[in-house]
């Protein structure tokens, strides 16, 4: 177990959750108006956007290599009587069938471990599918609050569109999120953060 899974573990040991237990806002009003399919959440934590998927009808599997985090989501939708396909393991070192949605929201790695993981969850999207990816933007460190303050671990909009070259980009942008209106979300209680958003259609 390496050091970034033993913090993971130990930040969701605890029987409260870390976050919010309802799904990020932006990315259930992306989600919308798609039809449920297949789809995989990668760095899912607690479960809470897989967990809203499999509500809404999606057949979901979800990624998280911090078995703290997946045991509360387990128990989570077993008591709502809901059916996941919960993965311990790093989604970098994974092979996976396609899916017609993959959600990436606030899984931060370093520029090294990016270059690896990327391309392989680009990959994992099946033509006509969708990926919808959130996460604190480096403007959020002198702009926002909350979220990792290491500028390595923050992508750019840039940087994500530029891995989807057999996509087309729907909507790329810095969108600010209120954490007021996110209770859970981090340690932050109020203020804004800044997050990239990138919604993209795969087109082969």
């Amino acid at each position: 177990m390496d050091k970034h899974q033993q913090k993971w573990n130990k930040r969701y040991a605890g029987s409260d959750l870390v976050w919010s237990a309802e799904p990020n806002v932006l990315f259930a009003s992306e989600v919308a108006d798609l039809v449920p399919g297949r789809a995989l959440d990668v760095g899912c934590g607690e479960g809470r956007n897989a967990i809203w998927l499999a509500e809404k009808g999606w057949e979901v599997t979800a990624i998280d290599f911090a078995e703290e985090g997946i045991g509360k989501a387990v128990r989570i939708a077993d008591k709502k009587g809901l059916a996941v396909n919960w993965v311990v393991a790093d989604v970098a070192e994974m092979s996976l069938a396609q899916f017609d949605l993959v959600a990436v929201l606030y899984f931060h790695t370093g520029p090294d471990e990016r270059l690896v993981w990327l391309p392989k969850v680009v990959d994992f999207i099946a033509p006509g599918g969708t990926l919808i990816y959130v996460g604190h933007d480096p403007t959020n460190i002198d702009g926002g609050v909350g979220g990792p303050q290491d500028p390595e671990l923050l992508s750019s909009v840039d940087e994500i569109t530029g891995y989807l070259k057999s996509f087309s980009i729907e909507d790329a942008r810095v969108v600010e999120r209120n954490l007021k209106q996110e209770q859970g979300h981090g340690t932050a209680t109020e203020g804004v953060a800044m997050d990239a958003f990138v919604r993209a259609k795969r087109v082969s």
